[in-house]
């Protein structure tokens, strides 16, 4: 028999593909699994499975896995705790609890797809100045066709952000999504993998037929100009200008306020953060400038100097930013609806959200999976509450908050 055309293996391999969700509400460890196992019901054998449990079962953590790897089919494990989990219903409706006492369970069959499950506990980190081998050894992978990476890191982890750039590094390629697990006071990690509770990074490198495709809602509008750094010095911005006209970051600032309205001249009181331009090198070049959102920590009113949680520099571009629920409503819409008219459908989607997004920022439940559902009604959603979000700005991959970032699960041809 003559081999089968390229196209035509790939499209049987996709058509092959399935995803199954389940979620589950309880106070008790034993009743959140039989909830999850009998809304799964029997499915053949999954090559990976998801598991995202509410912080409300941190001490219980240690028995998870097993419970469920005695009655649910997987060849690889992985999740975290976190402070709120995202996941679907039976009848295929999302959502966010951010309260509730739950445990989420995916379950995805990828075929034509090579996973490579990592964990990273204790150690030192490889120098970020030498070769990429000595990372991609202690991932215990190489970079060759590595398309995509679903990373969960333990909120106790030291180095974070040289950890996020050491991956980047060493997997230029591979499009980073996840989330910072949830704190808690039990003597044990926040992260599962295999059977068992781990500290530090798990994650999992993919290749072949399926991958992620990542979207990051920051969640803010910008207000003024784009203003360009003149001077600063390590994380502060001592001065801006705009075209030929110089001034401090406070001084741009008041002069911005003028041509606000009062509910948003108020925002800036309590919501008021610093777009900070990255440069993407990639050949596809963005239409507009992309800024990766972070805090403002400081004011100098004696300089008119600002603190910014980023390190700056000289010539960067610079944007004030204001975060409400309109806005981040409006951003995600946006960005869903672009990811809506690429012509790989998802088989699933993967929220982590900041823990400050919620119901407090939107004001009403579910409201970053009820934008997703309605552009996706038949793709399963499901997720966690994190103390950090990542996922890539620009061609880097970055620590977020306040953010979500998404990851969906979509054919790589």
């Amino acid at each position: 028999m003559a081999a089968l055309p390229l196209l035509e293996r790939l499209a049987r391999r996709q058509a092959d593909a399935w995803c199954r969700t389940a979620l589950a509400r309880g106070t008790g460890l034993h009743e959140v699994v039989d909830g999850v196992v009998r809304e799964l019901g029997r499915c053949g054998p999954a090559d990976l499975a998801l598991v995202f449990a509410s912080a409300s079962f941190a001490s219980d953590l240690p028995r998870l896995l097993p419970l469920l790897r005695q009655r649910l089919r997987a060849q690889h494990w992985l999740g975290c705790l976190g402070g709120g989990v995202v996941g679907s219903d039976t009848d295929g409706t999302p959502h966010e609890l951010e309260q509730d006492s739950a445990l989420s369970v995916t379950l995805l069959h990828l075929p034509g797809t090579q996973l490579h499950p990592f964990v990273l506990e204790g150690g030192e980190l490889p120098d970020l100045d030498g070769p990429a081998e000595p990372w991609q050894a202690q991932v215990g992978c190489g970079a060759a066709g590595m398309h995509s990476m679903l990373l969960l890191v333990d909120p106790t982890c030291p180095g974070i952000n040289d950890l996020i750039n050491g991956l980047d590094y060493a997997y230029p390629e591979a499009l980073k999504v996840g989330g910072l697990a949830a704190a808690h006071s039990a003597p044990h990690g926040s992260l599962l993998a295999g059977d068992q509770v781990r500290q530090g990074v798990v994650g999992c490198l993919l290749s072949g037929s399926w991958g992620l495709d990542p979207v990051v809602a920051q969640g803010c509008k910008p207000i003024g100009p784009i203003l360009e750094v003149e001077q600063a010095q390590r994380n502060v911005v001592l001065e801006v200008s705009e075209g030929q006209q110089r001034s401090t970051p406070v001084a741009a600032l008041q002069q911005i306020l003028t041509g606000l309205s009062p509910d948003e001249r108020e925002q800036v009181r309590h919501s008021l953060f610093l777009g900070v331009g990255q440069s993407n090198f990639s050949l596809e070049k963005p239409a507009a400038p992309a800024f990766l959102v972070r805090n403002l920590i400081g004011v100098d009113p004696r300089n008119g100097a600002v603190a910014v949680a980023e390190r700056m520099r000289v010539g960067q571009q610079v944007q004030f930013q204001l975060r409400d629920g309109a806005a981040s409503k409006a951003e995600l819409c946006g960005l869903l609806d672009g990811q809506a008219q690429r012509q790989n459908k998802p088989l699933a989607a993967l929220l982590f959200a900041c823990l400050g997004r919620g119901q407090g920022l939107h004001g009403h439940a579910d409201g970053d999976v009820t934008p997703c559902r309605q552009r996706f009604p038949e793709v399963p959603i499901a997720g966690a509450f994190c103390q950090g979000e990542i996922g890539p700005v620009a061609g880097s991959t970055h620590l977020h908050g306040y953010t979500a970032s998404w990851g969906f699960v979509v054919p790589k041809g």
